[in-house]
């Protein structure tokens, strides 16, 4: 799969196979409301026995204008605009805009956190639901009996295998789901359309007129509560902006007009159905009735569950490709630990995060093992989104009135979507105690770790200190042939992030001067640049004109593994070769004699001492990332050093002595 830049894309004809990929990976969020949004509304007014046409008309033209105003308006034609070198989501925006003012950085963290929760919450209500769907089948639903044991059970089966599959990479997941997909929208839309023609009257949802009518009638017994439920129906949107890097903008413009027309005909046969069963005892003795499966004969209901099912499972990779997305830009900001990424296929956009995909997977079977029910995890489903589409509209309107140069316009869409997103988030709020309080605390927790790395961050950048390499070369050369100093190795290697090579982290300098005094034949300072091409692989060297100290920036592909224990043996014996670097004698080996002796790789970790100028809050922030990054894992097995020899040294983040600080006194 291609990653297309703007430029790039302009210039390409449509594809089928791309169609069909963008399908299978971009819309299965959205795709599946139709199997719980009109079934959420109809339960929240009291049942089908407590409806009516004008009812159904009235909520069928907010869900058709909440699609149309959030999905279409605000992230197909302005959002995907907003792209970051071909990447979206929330934190590409916050990129474009961090520069206009630091408090950016809270609606960046607060949205990315809520989505990421969000990734937890919708394969788990999905997946459910569709399960939920074999109930409408009889032999089925005598199988499943009357608990909802057998239904977790499957529900996590087909969860463990989604989460399973991930590391083939998206580009592969896309090509089998987006012929799955294709197929499941046919099906909604056929199957909507067949029902609207025994009831054309529902295509008066189209007025708006209605939407706003509903929203203050008597017959609506939910009040504006009632947008709870509607809002589902366009939780894929913020998805669809994530996974553009994956796609490709100009892909799901010309995908997306296409499932929007399967989605909306499908809601409106959901609603012609409604309305002709309206006075239906047998449908209203059913406990949680579900239009979507009981609106179909019977012949169809075992096609319609399969595809669900499978439909349940693509919605679920949307939202599991975008955290991908998410994570991997978090890092990139400094808001997330290090975590070890893979790309699967050679585009960039595609990626694959160990630990997210197993923390996604715990946290999905969770929410299943705590609610049980479809319908007990959609009143937890939905409230974190409001909060990211809020946010995403304030950078936003950021973005437009900054980078575009189109103040007015900002200011229509600031005051246009952030009235309507309050307003769905408000009736959101009514969800809370129902199982909203789930998706709080699972957003606050997420947030909770990017503050603290985030500020961690800073206090580190801010007590830093980077030092001239140049002044402290001799003091290196006298160390390496001072005979009194024990010679720790043939070469002693730092991995330092500073990518100026006239300076240096004074941590480095302090581990091989002053802190046990580290003698070797040669010092190496290694730098990692991961580029945007998946397979180049080179390197820049700085000596200070010295035979002893090495500046080595590795510039790797994204796609090539950063063992920097094979490359820089490569590269040792490229400047032996060369005459940059002396001969070494490695003195014993199993194998014949070789010029380039041993490693040594010294792994730094910043500490906070014990008494230091810190405030109690600020070093409770630097000892609880120090924390997370021990539990995020070690930057040993990023760079392939497992099988290498490793030193560890804790190294204290120095504070300077406030102005206060009093000298002792010798009194004898």
């Amino acid at each position: 799969m291609d990653h297309i830049h703007e430029g790039e894309q302009g210039k390409r004809n449509f594809k089928f196979a791309m169609f069909l990929v963008t399908i299978g990976i971009v819309y299965g969020d959205i795709g599946t409301s139709p199997l719980y949004v009109m079934k959420s509304i109809v339960a929240g007014n009291g049942g089908i026995g407590h409806v009516d046409e004008r009812f159904i008309i009235g909520a069928l033209s907010l869900v058709i204008w909440t699609v149309t105003l959030l999905t279409t308006v605000k992230y197909v034609l302005i959002a995907l605009k907003a792209d970051n070198h071909g990447e979206g989501g929330i934190f590409s925006l916050y990129s474009l805009v961090k520069n206009n003012g630091k408090w950016l950085i809270l609606p960046a963290m607060l949205g990315g956190a809520a989505l990421l929760a969000d990734g937890v919450l919708t394969p788990a209500v999905t997946v459910t639901t569709a399960v939920e769907g074999l109930r409408s089948i009889e032999t089925m639903d005598l199988f499943l009996g009357t608990g909802q044991g057998k239904v977790v059970i499957i529900t996590l089966l087909i969860i463990f295998i989604l989460f399973s599959v991930q590391k083939v990479g998206t580009s592969k997941i896309g090509k089998a789901f987006g012929p799955c997909m294709l197929i499941w929208f046919t099906f909604l839309g056929a199957t909507g359309a067949a029902l609207i023609t025994k009831y054309p009257a529902v295509l008066k949802a189209f007025n708006p007129v209605y939407a706003i009518e509903v929203l203050f009638s008597s017959y609506n017994k939910a009040g504006l509560m009632i947008l709870g439920s509607v809002f589902l129906a366009t939780t894929g949107a913020e998805a669809l902006y994530s996974d553009m890097g994956h796609v490709g903008r100009n892909n799901i413009y010309r995908s997306w007009p296409f499932v929007k027309g399967c989605l909306i005909l499908n809601y409106l046969g959901q609603g012609a159905w409604i309305i002709s069963n309206i006075n239906n005892s047998v449908l209203q003795a059913i406990p949680d009735l579900n239009p979507f499966f009981e609106m179909l004969p019977g012949i169809l209901r075992p096609v319609a569950v399969i595809l669900s099912a499978m439909a349940a499972v693509i919605a679920s990779q949307a939202l599991i490709t975008g955290s991908y997305t998410l994570v991997s830009e978090a890092i990139l900001l400094d808001l997330l630990p290090h975590l070890e990424i893979r790309y699967p296929s050679d585009t960039k956009g595609q990626l694959y995060i160990g630990s997210v995909n197993t923390i996604l997977w715990i946290g999905c079977s969770l929410v299943v093992l705590i609610f049980r029910s479809g319908h007990r995890i959609e009143s937890a489903y939905g409230l974190a989104i409001t909060i990211t589409m809020l946010l995403t509209t304030v950078l936003l309107f950021e973005y437009l009135k900054t980078m575009r140069k189109k103040p007015l316009f900002a200011w229509m869409v600031l005051a246009g979507f952030g009235f309507i997103e309050i307003v769905f988030f408000i009736s959101s709020l009514g969800k809370f105690m129902h199982g909203g309080y789930f998706s709080a605390i699972l957003t606050m927790l997420i947030l909770f770790v990017m503050i603290i790395w985030h500020r961690g961050t800073q206090l580190e950048h801010k007590y830093r200190t980077d030092l001239k390499m140049r002044d402290h070369i001799e003091s290196l050369k006298a160390l390496k042939n001072d005979k009194n100093v024990y010679l720790m190795a043939n070469n002693l290697v730092y991995l330092d992030n500073g990518k100026n090579v006239d300076y240096i982290d004074r941590d480095i300098l302090y581990s091989i001067l002053d802190k046990d005094p580290k003698r070797a034949q040669a010092y190496w300072f290694v730098n990692v640049n991961v580029l945007d091409q998946p397979q180049t692989m080179n390197y820049e060297v700085e000596t200070y004109g010295s035979d002893c100290i090495y500046r080595i920036r590795l510039n790797l592909g994204f796609k090539c593994s950063p063992r920097v224990n094979v490359y820089l043996r490569q590269i040792v014996q490229d400047l032996q070769a060369s005459g940059e670097l002396p001969l070494q004698d490695k003195g014993y080996s199993i194998y014949k004699k070789s010029s380039v002796g041993n490693f040594k790789f010294c792994v730094i970790h910043k500490s906070v001492p014990a008494k230091s100028e810190l405030s109690a809050l600020d070093e409770l922030t630097l000892n609880t990332k120090y924390c997370i990054r021990k539990l995020a894992g070690s930057r040993v097995r990023w760079y392939g050093l497992d099988n290498s020899t490793i030193i560890y040294e804790k190294v204290p983040l120095f504070v300077s002595p406030g102005k206060s600080s009093k000298r002792i006194q010798r009194i004898k």
